[in-house]
């Protein structure tokens, strides 16, 4: 296994998320604003989440939130753009 690598996670088992309607969401490589923008998801992109942590507040489509989703190796959502379903963690942390 490669360190530092988002966790292995079949096609299969892994759920998929949608960002919110109407929105393109600038990926982090951490969780804050303050954290270089690696690339822009487009309207309509699903992400994986593999973990969570907690981060910059960001209030978005889906609440007010500290949780920040890891959505592949060193890049980071908001969750407040993600609709989980849930304004709590929906994955284990990062770490």
């Amino acid at each position: 296994m490669v360190m530092g690598s988002a966790p292995a996670a079949s096609a299969v088992n892994q759920r998929y998320y949608s960002v919110a309607p109407g929105y393109t969401v600038n990926v982090r490589s951490g969780p804050s604003t303050s954290y270089s923008i690696i690339r822009t998801l487009p309207v309509g992109a699903k992400v994986p989440v593999y973990c969570q942590t907690p981060g910059e507040t960001i209030t978005g489509p889906y609440g007010t939130t500290k949780i920040w989703d890891n959505i592949d190796n060193g890049e980071y959502v908001s969750d407040a753009y993600v609709q989980t379903g849930s304004d709590g963690y929906v994955a284990g942390r990062c770490g």
